[in-house]
């Protein structure tokens, strides 16, 4: 069942980003469009079923576990009672209700600006309720409240970061290009610099503000000793490596694709561009991976 729940929880998280930071990534970085993002609207549709699915699954394998007995998730007295007397239950609720707005939205509008903004505004609903389903609602008073926002920071300022990797990856491997459409590519890379620097500095922040809490100051040199906190440490390793290739990316190979573009020859860096930005994404998705995990394991200022 603990499998099952990580596989739930990696299917909401994996769209929930998407959702979120994907459409953004339009809003602020494609604003003129591009001819090959058809991809964009059935991404999002997907992104968004996934969540609803996930957190359908999500809320019968947990209420499961809550009550010990497999049974219990098909009593629908015991699912109801989850769903309004938790904090867990309410989240699922908010996300369940936020996803499937935005997937009506993603049917029933045409591909712009106002659906882009609508969609974001519906994910930015999906992310925060993580907070309440996971380690951050598990204080009281003004350390929760302080927690629980640090958790919702965090999650927004990845989905930025992950979104906008999904809509540069989708960018970079469209069958359909044109030089316009690399020009606009290599604004949207330049725009997502400044946007990307205060994703991570957020990223940075809260999950230190989260280790105090999950982590805390006195159990930091043993945080070796525990599986959550070994995972933990994979975690930042793998950001690290993100981080190394969002450099390469910015200091490096959107100079180069610029200067392709000058040249009028500018394959050589998108394929170089569509390599690292491949690879990054794939470490994202251990990333999440990991914090599926995490979620399912005490936190070592518990243990």
């Amino acid at each position: 069942m603990d499998a099952a729940i990580v596989a739930a929880r990696l299917v909401q998280f994996t769209g929930a980003m998407v959702l979120f930071g994907t459409p953004l990534f339009f809003l602020y970085g494609l604003r003129g469009g591009v001819t090959g993002a058809g991809w964009a609207k059935p991404l999002l549709s997907l992104s968004a079923g996934a969540v609803l699915v996930g957190s359908v699954i999500g809320l019968v394998l947990q209420t499961a576990s809550m009550a010990g007995d497999p049974t219990a998730a098909f009593d629908r007295e015991t699912l109801m009672a989850v769903i309004t007397g938790s904090a867990f239950g309410a989240g699922v609720l908010a996300r369940f209700v936020a996803a499937a707005v935005a997937l009506v939205a993603l049917f029933a509008t045409r591909a712009g600006s106002r659906l882009w903004l609508v969609t974001t505004a519906l994910a930015t609903v999906v992310l925060a309720s993580f907070a309440w389903t996971g380690h951050g609602a598990a204080e009281d008073g003004m350390a929760g409240r302080i927690h629980a926002a640090a958790d919702v920071l965090h999650l927004l300022a990845a989905g930025v970061w992950l979104g906008a990797l999904a809509a540069l990856a989708g960018l970079l491997t469209a069958r359909r290009r044109n030089l316009r459409d690399v020009e606009a590519l290599h604004r949207a890379l330049a725009g997502f610099s400044s946007v990307g620097t205060a994703a991570v500095a957020v990223i940075v922040t809260t999950g230190l503000v989260n280790s105090w809490f999950l982590v805390g100051p006195s159990r930091i040199l043993q945080i070796g000793a525990s599986t959550y906190g070994l995972l933990l440490l994979v975690k930042l390793g793998a950001f690290v490596a993100m981080l190394g290739l969002a450099a390469t990316n910015r200091f490096f190979l959107t100079p180069d694709l610029e200067s392709g573009l000058a040249a009028g020859a500018p394959d050589q860096a998108l394929a170089a561009l569509r390599r690292s930005v491949m690879i990054e994404t794939g470490i994202g998705l251990l990333v999440l991976t990991l914090v599926s995990v995490l979620g399912t394991l005490p936190p070592v200022s518990a243990q």
